[in-house]
Parts: structure tokens; C-alpha cells; sequence
């Protein structure tokens, strides 16, 4: 357990899932929020969850519910925005975050993001693709308070793309092994549901 909050982004539209919220999806008897929830808190606290619209519909889940502050969709870099404003208010000098559609992330996720943290203390999670190219799973990150106003002007501004705004603050990268699969396999699609209850009972 380290002494970072943990953030999950909820906050897409799950276009390519017929809509509504992914995390509400069930997976081997469970929803996918309440698995991220489990391997969230056994490393983070406190958590929140980035999401918007009607905050009763996570109302079992018994977390804070944090819209973002920009409005538009503008993306996870919003969430993550959110969720830097709620841990300034806890008095937390950075969170981690993870995506609500992802339950077989590491269970070191928040440990090897603190040891990978770059000068500004950002850092991102990383995999080998299936031809062992290392790619960034940016919604995966440990995030300084310190950088949350700087942010803000940044999606004020229009960006959009995560690893543009992460590079410039020199990001740190944490790389997980894919092997017997990559622990950042996401759900996006009815098929991937499939996949994933097959992970579940591998």
C-alpha cells in the first residue's frame, strides 16, 4: 500500500460498447469497476472515480464521484485533471490513476510508477505489443498535484493527446512483461468481454 490516492477513470462514452458505462459490464460475476476497485485499494487510498453524469448510478460502489471540470469529453487528461483537484483538497501531493475497463492490471502498479517517476515526478505504464514494441498506456500514471494548473491551460488550449502533455514534463515509464498476457488488456468490445471472462477463469 503506498500513501498515494488512487483515481479510476470512468469518464469515456464506451462508443464502441453501444454506450452506457463500461465498468458497469459484468466479468466472471463482477463488474469490471468493482475488479479495478479490489486491485485499486489494495495499493492506493484513499480512491475516487472520475465519471460523469448521474453520480447515483455508482452510488454502491460508496466512493467520491468526480465530473470533469472541462467540459466536452476532452479526454482522460481531463479525468486525471479531477482527480488532481480532489487530492489537492486532500492535501496529497499526487495520485495514481488507472482505467475502469482494464481489471487485470499489475498489483504493483502504484510502487513501480513512485520508482519510475520522472524529475517532475510524472510517469506512465508501459507493455510490450504482440511484436514487442513498448507502448504507453497513459490512463495508467502517477500524476503530481504540483503540475495540475499547468494542465488545466494545456486543455483549456485544446490538447488532447496525453503523451504530448507528458513528455514535455519528462515523464517517467514503468514497463510490465506481457507475457501470458498483457495485465493492460482493456475491454472495448462485446468480444472483449469474452476474452476477458476467459482470463478470468485461466
Amino acid at each position: 500500500m503506498t500513501d498515494l490516492p488512487g483515481v479510476i477513470l470512468a469518464g469515456g462514452r464506451a462508443t464502441r460498447m453501444g454506450g452506457g458505462d463500461k465498468g458497469l459490464r459484468m466479468i466472471g460475476g463482477q463488474s469490471l469497476l468493482t475488479r479495478v476497485i479490489a486491485r485499486m485499494s489494495a495499493q492506493c487510498a484513499p480512491l475516487a472515480l472520475n465519471a460523469n453524469g448521474d453520480p447515483a448510478r455508482f452510488a454502491a460502489l460508496d466512493l467520491p464521484v468526480l465530473p470533469d471540470s472541462i467540459d466536452g469529453y476532452a479526454g482522460p487528461l481531463a479525468g486525471v485533471l479531477a482527480g488532481l483537484d480532489w487530492a489537492a483538497g486532500q492535501g496529497a501531493a499526487a495520485i495514481v490513476t488507472a482505467a475502469a475497463d482494464t481489471p487485470f492490471f499489475p498489483d504493483d502498479l502504484a510502487t513501480r510508477l513512485k520508482d519510475a517517476a520522472g524529475p517532475s515526478g510524472l510517469a506512465l505504464a508501459a507493455s510490450p505489443d504482440a511484436e514487442g514494441v513498448v507502448r504507453r498506456h497513459p490512463t495508467f500514471g502517477l500524476w503530481p498535484v504540483a503540475l495540475r494548473d499547468d494542465l488545466r491551460s494545456a486543455l483549456q488550449g485544446g490538447l488532447r493527446k496525453i503523451v504530448i502533455w507528458t513528455e514535455a514534463h519528462g515523464a517517467g515509464q514503468a514497463v510490465w512483461p506481457s507475457d501470458p498476457f498483457d495485465p493492460f488488456f482493456n475491454v472495448n468490445t462485446p468480444e472483449d468481454i469474452t476474452t476477458a471472462e476467459g482470463l478470468t477463469t485461466a
